[in-house]
């Protein structure tokens, strides 16, 4: 018997997915305790060590979380809106840490994830990173100190696979932008100029993706006014700093009291 939470890591054969196992095998505060795959998927039923192409490791792939949520303390999902809904209503069940780094979701996403979030700890967010959340908290500050005459655009960057556009980051700098202007977001929002689109309104924040490569992840802040520019960036050079970020997360939801959480709770940087 051992007192090191458990952890399941849905999704195992993505890039996420493998680098959240490697994670979880070098460290010393959390346990694997299952790995889940879609039926239907080649890695189901196999050894996940050996479906990584390496050594054993003594756990299976499986497709039904039920066995795996049951022995769980903490679930890692990086997969799809829909799956992590399914996802969400069952680690609320078995009462584990559901740490969601999922993007795209719509409203009636977050309506059943709200739902699972009274009856256990989920902690949901755009990007795992310390200095993407500290980008963000800058970003609020910037645009509460700045009037409407400095307009605001949001560009990012991604791999060529990323399957959602504007990124779950992108969004999230947005939201932080909207808040600091004190407006809804989805009243201001710009996307995908193409045309002749008509002069840029004021006050509306814009978002621009770069799809290309394997770019891990580049976002930027710009905030333009007549004769200056102030630009906030970050750049992800390592994938692995969203898995260190998501364990962090996962190890931080240990008893706390049911909610729905993000990473400037974990990392300590809510601000009043």
């Amino acid at each position: 018997m051992t007192d090191i939470p458990g952890v399941v890591i849905t999704g195992v054969s993505g890039r996420m997915g493998q680098m959240l196992v490697r994670e979880v095998q070098a460290s010393d505060n959390l346990r694997l305790v299952g790995a889940l795959e879609r039926a239907g998927h080649a890695w189901v039923g196999q050894d996940l060590g050996e479906a990584m192409g390496g050594a054993p490791l003594g756990c299976r792939v499986d497709d039904d979380p039920l066995e795996p949520f049951a022995r769980a303390q903490a679930v890692i999902d990086f997969t799809s809106p829909d799956a992590s809904c399914d996802y969400a209503d069952l680690a609320a069940q078995a009462r584990a840490v559901h740490v969601i780094g999922t993007t795209g979701f719509e409203p009636r996403h977050l309506g059943r994830l709200d739902a699972a979030a009274r009856h256990a700890v989920i902690v949901r967010a755009g990007n795992m990173s310390l200095g993407v959340n500290l980008l963000t908290q800058v970003t609020k500050q910037v645009a509460a100190a700045l009037d409407a005459d400095w307009d605001i655009e949001i560009v990012e960057a991604h791999h060529n696979r990323k399957v959602d556009a504007p990124s779950g980051t992108a969004l999230m700098l947005g939201e932080a932008a909207a808040e600091g202007r004190g407006v809804d977001l989805d009243t201001v929002s710009d996307r995908g100029r193409d045309g002749i689109t008509g002069a840029r309104e004021r006050g509306h924040i814009g978002f621009h993706a770069i799809r290309g490569g394997d770019v891990v992840g580049e976002h930027e802040v710009i905030f333009a006014a007549a004769g200056e520019r102030i630009v906030l960036k970050h750049i992800a050079s390592d994938r692995a700093l969203f898995a260190r970020g998501a364990l962090k997360a996962a190890l931080w939801g240990q008893d706390r009291d049911p909610g729905a959480y993000d990473m400037l709770d974990v990392l300590g940087l809510k601000s009043g």
